[in-house]
């Protein structure tokens, strides 16, 4: 692994080109589709990127950018630098393909598009679009197509796998313990989840705090073993993330669900950053379950249709006997033998669906976990682009450019032999995300100097450049594999360099 990240970083192209800060733009793309070309022969995987869409800028005719060797400032659209996938992902091209194909079923075949499919449409049924979409997903997270359910939101997802798994005694175990730097949301939902059970979260929730890394909060493995094993006795639920969205850390999984599952406590994966980014093998992992969402780095769209995991041992089904259980009146039948949880009818066995009938009985599996009939739309979307992952032969083919792409742009940033951003610059800013390749996403996360943030931005946009910002003070730059490249990665420093500079003496630091 170590001589394949250093492939890039070791070219005489690149020792050549990072000693001299000022390049012009056929440097610049001559560096990136060098590199790019290098790591094919070596063994790296093609760009997608004619996949997607790029995304543009439209500068004003009148505009500071006219001054900038990027800028085109005349009002011209200007292809992006896009490092910002781990906010919302490129749209794939054949997204736009497959919703029209959607609204071709809608507008022909109405409501019996639930059963009735487009003749030469490669859709399957609105009743079975859910069942194809999990079919795609499920080799992305390390899971059998039963263990997945494509369904609601990420922090909907949440609630309602605490729901069903949160089950807290006052006087025994009834504790969460979550990260104190939780996304918002996450910690929003503990919060409720506990209030929602008469629980007051200063006595019932845990905030771990990095003793070795206060500002940060890089949690260790041994630091997140400890506070579970401190805890166990009261504790009846764990809510982490698999990769930290302000840090980008990603955390070591199978240990942590290991130790967990010593103690019995519960433990729900948030894979917000982690899922389409890492490799996941979460059946394999005995993951208890998990819950992500699908527009950074899935591609599915803004706001789209998330996914949650139950690992089988937690969402088995007894199978019916014969005919009879259909036959019983409402209400009489026996509800053991399941998991407990808020039910609703896309949940329900598709055998009787549709029979209305109050009687509910869950489909074997994630899928009965499932409340309303899901948004086709938002499906539709998603799926087009597990497409692509599928074809670029999943998550894990992806990951060996994705941690070259990383490696690449760290060591553009901070790398010893490397001057493109300055000395006076490099004072301005540190990254926090770990540099250990094994324990990060794509995602490097730059904490700058208190006061930098807007002026950086500022000057980056007005480069054609996007990426994240992460109030007070970091900036969260992610390398796609699907569609980014090694050119991108020095696009983005030249100009990061640059707008470094021009906030310094803006802000006089």
């Amino acid at each position: 692994m170590s001589e394949i990240l250093k492939s890039p970083i070791q070219s005489p192209l690149l020792r050549g080109f990072v000693t001299s800060r000022r390049c012009d733009a056929s440097e610049i793309e001559d560096l990136g589709s060098n590199v790019t070309k290098g790591l094919r022969v070596a063994g790296g995987r093609r760009v997608l990127r004619s996949h997607f869409f790029s995304y543009c800028l439209t500068y004003p005719a009148v505009n500071v950018a006219a001054t900038t060797e990027t800028g085109s400032g005349d009002g011209a659209t200007e292809k992006c630098v896009y490092l910002c996938g781990n906010s919302l992902g490129l749209q794939p091209k054949r997204t736009q393909t497959r919703v029209n194909q959607y609204l071709s079923t809608w507008g022909t075949q109405g409501v019996q598009g639930h059963f009735k499919p487009l003749e030469e449409s490669p859709l399957p049924t609105w009743l079975d679009a859910d069942d194809r979409a999990a079919q795609l997903i499920a080799p992305i997270v390390g899971a059998s197509k039963a263990e997945v359910a494509v369904m609601q939101t990420l922090t909907a997802n949440l609630h309602l796998l605490m729901s069903a798994f949160y089950k807290p005694d006052i006087n025994g175990k009834h504790k969460i313990i979550l990260e104190s730097k939780a996304f918002p949301s996450d910690h929003f939902a503990v919060e409720t989840q506990l209030r929602h059970h008469n629980l007051d979260p200063a006595t019932s929730m845990i905030t771990l705090t990095s003793p070795s890394s206060p500002e940060d909060n890089i949690l260790t493995t041994a630091e997140i073993l400890s506070a579970i094993t401190t805890h166990a006795a009261t504790t009846a639920l764990i809510l982490l993330p698999g990769i930290q969205y302000y840090t980008g850390q990603l955390l070591d999984i199978p240990t942590i669900t290991a130790h967990a599952r010593t103690h019995s406590v519960f433990l729900i994966w948030d894979l917000a950053h982690a899922v389409g980014n890492a490799p996941l093998h979460l059946h394999d992992w005995g993951v208890d379950a998990a819950a992500w969402c699908s527009y950074k780095y899935l591609n599915g769209g803004p706001g789209c249709i998330g996914g949650l995991f139950v690992h089988e041992r937690n969402s088995a089904v007894p199978p019916p006997v014969g005919e009879l259980e259909v036959q019983q009146k409402e209400g009489e039948w026996e509800r053991e033998g399941y998991a407990n949880r808020l039910a609703g009818w896309w949940g329900n066995d598709k055998r009787t669906r549709f029979a209305m009938v109050n009687r509910f009985r869950p489909v074997p599996g994630a899928a009965g976990f499932q409340l309303s009939n899901p948004s086709i739309l938002d499906i539709t979307s998603l799926t087009a682009s597990l497409e692509v992952f599928a074809e670029a032969g999943g998550v894990g083919a992806l990951r060996g450019k994705s941690l070259r792409l990383t490696a690449f742009l760290e060591e553009l940033l901070v790398g010893e032999g490397s001057s493109i951003v300055g000395v006076e610059e490099r004072a301005l800013f540190r990254v926090i995300t770990p540099s250990d390749p094994g324990q990060r996403g794509a995602q490097l996360s730059l904490m700058l100097r208190g006061g930098l943030l807007e002026a950086v931005m500022r000057e980056l946009e007005k480069r054609a450049v996007i990426v994240d910002e992460r109030k007070p003070d970091v900036i969260r730059v992610a390398p796609a594999p699907l569609y980014n490249s090694f050119e991108d990665c020095v696009r983005f420093v030249v100009a990061f360099g640059e707008a470094l500079a021009v906030a310094r003496k803006e802000v006089a630091v």
